[in-house]
């Protein structure tokens, strides 16, 4: 077989401002080295003022249109939001693009990666904190530019089209959710300079487990040309491949995956399905005898397809 809250008062607003400004903001590389542009604002990024509570739906809608995906807030709040909590949870707004058909990919959380996108083009939501750790304010609202000579950030926030902050503020707020952000794809789109392999290839294994299989192959493939040794998007693009049988794109995926990683009981054994439902029986025999020998993490799974392998040849040759 193969593997495969509350609102903060007014009155709070002052007191905010004065514990913050007793923290230190979070260094930003780009400024010193030169690799972030002094400002980038992406103007062109729909906007949709939210609905009371409804800034989960509002920004993810935002990405989902930049991304080219049409959508509206009032089309994804039904799953994204939660109406006994009064707002979204980070999980409910990823499920909610996976559910549009993006790839939802989690942020690294510093702001060298959050500005690096921004300035290759593409918004990203992110979750603050407006209130205080006491009194929490939970928002999501969308970075869509920076000057780092103002020292400012700017973003698509609550029914505010425009809104400046100060890299100081917004990184303290940002910072109270662990400073979660979301990039939102859509599939086949080349994965972004500061995206990493990891949590891409997880977007794309969700697209795929939600058996989106055409959105999954398109961003296995995507991640494939941008990192052509990672194991784990070579095999998810045989799968897909598999899966929606075009057994020929399967077999060329996972030979090519076999050759650049040979130690792979998964390659090995998914290699020999695509080969046994070709009827190439002796080959597929001698790949799935391979990834046995092997004695991987996956070793029962390969012994069932060597079996499966044999008793398949034999019923064929009666």
């Amino acid at each position: 077989m193969p593997i495969r809250t509350s609102r903060l008062a007014s009155v709070l607003a002052p007191l905010l401002l004065t514990l913050l400004a007793g923290c230190a903001v979070q260094p930003i590389q780009g400024d010193r080295d030169g690799s972030l542009p002094r400002r980038a604002e992406l103007e062109a990024t729909p906007f949709f003022p939210q609905e009371i509570d409804h800034c989960g739906p509002a920004a993810l809608a935002t990405t989902l249109v930049a991304a080219g995906i049409d959508t509206t807030p009032e089309a994804l709040a039904p799953s994204v939001f939660l109406p006994a909590r009064k707002g979204s949870l980070p999980l409910d707004v990823i499920g909610g693009a996976r559910r549009a058909g993006a790839l939802a990919v989690r942020v690294a959380p510093t702001l060298d990666a959050l500005l690096g996108l921004v300035r290759d083009g593409h918004p990203v939501v992110v979750l603050q904190n407006l209130g205080l750790s006491w009194y929490e304010r939970w928002h999501y609202a969308v970075v869509v530019g920076h000057d780092l000579d103002r020292r400012e950030i700017v973003l698509r926030s609550g029914r505010t089209r425009r809104e400046v902050l100060s890299i100081f503020t917004f990184d303290h707020t940002w910072a109270r959710s662990g400073r979660w952000a979301l990039l939102v794809l859509a599939p086949g789109t080349a994965p972004p300079p500061g995206v990493e392999v990891g949590p891409y290839t997880d977007a794309a294994l969700a697209l795929e487990r939600l058996g989106n299989l055409p959105a999954a192959q398109a961003a296995y493939r995507a991640g494939h040309e941008r990192w052509p040794d990672d194991m784990p998007l070579a095999i998810g693009l045989g799968n897909t491949a598999y899966a929606q049988g075009d057994l020929d794109a399967a077999e060329a995926s996972l030979r090519a995956a076999a050759k650049a990683h040979p130690a792979s009981d998964v390659v090995l054994n998914n290699l020999a399905h695509v080969l046994m439902e070709r009827g190439r029986f002796d080959e597929a025999e001698a790949l799935a005898q391979r990834a046995v020998d092997l004695a991987g993490p996956k070793l029962e799974i390969a012994r069932a397809t060597l079996a499966d392998i044999r008793a398949k040849r034999d019923s064929t040759s009666r």
